[in-house]
Formats: structure tokens, C-alpha cells, sequence
């Protein structure tokens, strides 16, 4: 059996800790790391499979944490961070079954790597952001390679994730896409979902989410 774990924290506005990891996408993924066991590593977001989205709204802002080979531990957090609550997503896992129509929703790093001239053979060009159809285009290819053939979608630019540190200050494109899809291959989708999909996962990126579809 498939066993994977979700978060979902409804954060404290009123939090300094929140305001700060609201405003700097590598202080959120700190945070987001405290929910797992210490002392794994260098690789702790790769071997928990640790995936996170922020989904905004005007009134509230809730942190969905993923995990897999690993259990979430909220208590880790800021004692006024917000108010969390732990699922066991295996009964997801089971329902997945090819034909079953299911809602989804996914905050994802579209981009597209350029390609070089041939004279500059052997080096990798440079990765841009993809917005408007190309930005569709890209979701629907992942989409259907991940096991889900897109029936809707809605995209929605989101606020970039801002990078700060030492450095030069880093920009994460993200958009998020919602829409209603069928399941066509549960094994693909379910490595995907425990994956993710895309670039920029440790910044918010490629946790998908889904829910059974409403019937008309």
C-alpha cells in the first residue's frame, strides 16, 4: 500500500514567522523542512519526497505539506504558526483507478530550456518561464504523461517566489492550474503524485492535489 502523509496548516497571519517565510521563499522551505525527522542529510527533501504548496486567498493562506517514507510533525513548528492538521492520504492512493474523474489543482514552474547554436555544442542553455498558452501547453504534456488526461483548466499567475540571501535575489515563476481531469494510468499518476511534477519543488512547486470529481 501506498503511504504518504498531507499537512495542512491554516497560518497566523499575526505570526513574524509567517510574515517572514511569506515574504522569502527559502525561509518557507526551513520551516516546511522542521516537519520532518533531522539528521537526514543533505538530501532530506529527496528521501522524505517532501513536496509543499501555498494556496492564498484574500482572507487566508494555507500551507499543504506532502511526505512520504516519513511522518509530519507540526509540533516542529512555531508554536503561533497556525493551525495544522495530519491525513493519511493511502485511501487516495486506493481509489485511484483509471476512468475516475477527479478535480485537481497543482502550483507549477512552466519553463523550457533554450537551445544554444551548434557551436556551443556540450553547454545547456538557459531555462525561461513559460506564461499564457506555451504555460498550458507545458501542463497538459505533464498532465498526460503523469497519468491524467485534462478535460479543464484554469490558470492563475501566482505571486513569484522571491529568493533571498547571499547572492543575487532569485525569481520562481509559478502559476497554478486547476480543471477537472480522468485518470488513465493509476501506477504513472501515483508516482507522480508522490514526485511531483516539474522544476522548483523546494520552493512551492509540483504538489498536485485531487478530489473526486462532482457529478452534474
Amino acid at each position: 500500500m501506498t503511504r504518504a502523509h498531507l499537512a495542512r496548516i491554516r497560518l497566523n497571519p499575526m505570526s513574524r514567522h509567517v510574515q517572514r517565510d511569506l515574504r522569502d521563499a527559502t525561509e518557507l522551505h526551513r520551516t516546511v523542512m522542521r516537519l520532518v525527522p533531522d539528521h537526514l542529510g543533505d538530501h532530506a527533501r529527496q528521501q522524505t519526497g517532501l513536496l509543499f504548496r501555498l494556496d492564498e486567498t484574500d482572507d487566508t493562506s494555507t500551507l499543504l505539506v506532502q511526505a512520504h517514507n516519513t511522518g509530519l510533525d507540526p509540533t516542529r513548528l512555531p508554536h503561533d504558526y497556525g493551525h495544522a492538521e495530519v491525513k493519511d492520504l493511502a485511501p487516495m492512493f486506493t481509489a485511484l483507478a483509471a476512468g475516475l474523474r477527479v478535480r485537481y489543482r497543482i502550483a507549477a514552474n512552466p519553463s523550457k530550456r533554450q537551445r544554444l547554436p551548434l557551436d556551443h555544442r556540450g553547454a545547456r542553455g538557459p531555462v525561461t518561464p513559460l506564461s499564457g498558452p506555451e504555460a498550458d501547453q507545458w501542463w497538459m504534456g505533464r498532465a498526460a504523461s503523469a497519468g491524467l488526461a485534462v478535460h479543464t483548466l484554469t490558470a492563475t499567475p501566482l505571486r513569484p517566489a522571491q529568493q533571498h540571501g547571499h547572492g543575487p535575489r532569485l525569481r520562481h515563476s509559478l502559476t497554478r492550474f486547476d480543471g477537472t481531469a480522468t485518470v488513465t494510468d493509476p501506477k504513472v499518476l501515483t508516482e507522480a503524485l508522490l514526485a511531483g511534477i516539474g522544476k522548483g519543488k523546494a520552493y512551492g512547486a509540483g504538489l498536485l492535489s485531487l478530489a473526486p470529481a462532482t457529478t452534474a
